[in-house]
């Protein structure tokens, strides 16, 4: 089959398509054929190695895992052993460790769900990672509440979009900060207000939140505390960092300033859930989420995403069409 293979850490262009064996599904497993990926920050992690501290997971020298990719959405191949939700012919989506940048993918059960009904594969590869992230930001660790505000510093790239949707679905005011040539698309997505951080400072404009999201790690810890209603609660998901500890540096330190004041900084820690995916499915088919993909990308092209994804300051999504 075809797939993207890595062989080194560097940047995207290390990245080939090649030809791999087919995996094939042992016990709990689906075979999926791939119709469908999409670019998420932890694909640049994954290629350049960086920051080094992933490394401890990722492999030292080099990938652990030939082929990358997280998202995916496609049909059933064929089922392994004590498979009892899925059957060949089902349309599914979800996350794997690695592997989905390719023409099939060897997935456990419990990580995949029903793929929701009336999006294109491309939406629905769109949907796990930075769904099931905007989901456990607000409503597990920020705790959101409908009637509570929050802040969505970062709200039109791919994790930004789902969030100002899920927190909007979940009752709240959301405030989204993002550049000028996304604000009409923060604002499509269900935003109270909107924060084009070119003309205004959101840290600045005499607003608090029961709950900030940052997404972006461009401002200091203490700054956005300050910004937090009593008993407000800061959540940090990826952005800023340095080669080493990248993200973990800045979440530890929202670890050792937590216990001060009466509010409360928290890390987004996602874990890959079916229980998720059929909540997101949920509120999808209702309409209360709408995956936005800004372009696809065929399979040979990855390295060209990833660069996008890099370089152009993505707006919401951009996916693999395999």
């Amino acid at each position: 089959m075809k797939a993207i293979v890595q062989r080194a850490y560097g940047p995207p262009e290390i990245l080939r398509i090649g030809e791999v064996d087919r995996p094939a599904p042992g016990d709990g497993e689906v075979l999926v054929r791939v119709r469908a990926s999409s670019v998420n920050f932890g694909d640049l992690v994954t290629t350049r190695g960086v920051p080094y501290a992933a490394r401890l997971v990722l492999g030292p020298r080099r990938p652990r895992h030939r082929v990358p990719g997280h998202d995916l959405a496609g049909v059933v191949e064929a089922v392994g052993p004590g498979v009892t939700r899925f059957g060949p012919g089902d349309a599914v989506y979800g996350e794997v460790v690695a592997g989905a940048y390719a023409e099939y993918a060897r997935v456990p059960e419990k990580f995949l769900a029903a793929m929701p009904g009336g999006l294109s594969f491309e939406e629905a590869a769109a949907v796990p990672v930075a769904g099931n992230t905007a989901l456990k930001s607000l409503r597990d660790a920020g705790r959101l509440r409908a009637g509570q505000s929050v802040l969505v510093n970062g709200a039109s790239g791919g994790v930004g979009t789902f969030s100002v949707q899920v927190a909007k679905a979940l009752g709240a005011e959301v405030t989204g900060v993002c550049r000028t040539r996304n604000v009409e698309l923060v604002r499509s997505l269900g935003a109270d207000e909107v924060i084009d951080y070119t003309r205004a400072d959101f840290a600045q404009a005499g607003r608090r939140f029961d709950v900030i999201l940052d997404l972006v790690g461009n401002r200091s810890l203490r700054e956005l505390a300050r910004l937090l209603n009593p008993g407000g609660v800061l959540v940090l998901s990826s952005g800023g960092g340095g080669t080493w500890l990248g993200p973990m540096g800045r979440i530890l330190r929202a670890v050792v300033m937590s216990p001060f004041g009466d509010r409360t900084l928290r890390s987004s820690v996602v874990g890959r859930s079916a229980g998720n995916l059929a909540t997101l499915k949920e509120l999808i088919e209702s309409g209360a989420v709408r995956p936005h993909v800004e372009c696809a990308y065929p399979l040979g092209e990855v390295p060209d995403a990833l660069r996008h994804f890099e370089e152009r300051h993505a707006r919401s999504k951009i996916a693999i069409t395999v």
